[in-house]
């Protein structure tokens, strides 16, 4: 077993705590009363500042006790087109093994005018659960979500580390039904300070 070590140490408390007040500010600001709010790969935790929303527990594996076991990289048919009014997806993006498809099917569920949340590491050792396949910079983030408006884009910074933040949160919105036709490789590049 490999140890932690002194950056883990330091960073995994300093990102814990972007990413609780992320998910805070996302309640405080894009929650509704009696909004209907999936929390995915949620893996049995308790978020009290949930409490006052339906809250509906989505995670792979039944271990959890979820109130609903679906694979997010694929089609659910047990689940209906705009059928949560919010998404909460924190820490996971990293763990699906396709992206692209768990996007597709977080936008599937998400009503039209529903915010979702996301929180995923960039600078960060591998972690479970396994398999921990990805990393996203905030260029990578804008071309998977590209069919959303992004609201805001926020990211917790690593010191004496320009370009190479540790977490990213990002609040999005589903705007419209159609998908966005546009070819992410058309993205225009430009020089870095």
């Amino acid at each position: 077993m490999t140890l932690p070590s002194a950056f883990d140490l330091q960073s995994f408390p300093v990102a814990r705590d972007f990413i609780t007040r992320t998910r805070e500010a996302f309640v405080a600001q894009y929650l509704r009363e009696g909004d209907v709010v999936c929390d995915i790969g949620n893996q049995g935790k308790d978020i009290p500042e949930l409490k006052a929303f339906r809250v509906v527990t989505l995670d792979i594996t039944p271990d959890t006790n979820p109130d609903v076991v679906a694979d997010i990289t694929r089609h659910n048919p047990h689940l209906a087109d705009g059928q949560f009014d919010a998404l909460m997806c924190t820490e996971v993006l990293e763990h699906v093994v396709d992206p692209f498809a768990a996007v597709r099917e977080l936008r599937r569920i998400l009503k039209v005018g529903g915010h979702l949340l996301v929180t995923t590491p960039l600078n960060a050792r591998i972690h479970g659960p396994i398999p921990d396949c990805w990393r996203f910079t905030e260029f990578g983030l804008k071309v998977l979500f590209r069919d959303f408006e992004t609201v805001s884009l926020e990211k917790l910074n690593t010191p004496d580390r320009n370009l190479f933040p540790l977490e990213y949160g990002l609040v999005l919105r589903r705007h419209r039904e159609g998908l966005d036709e546009s070819d992410p490789r058309e993205m225009r590049f430009q020089p870095v300070d």
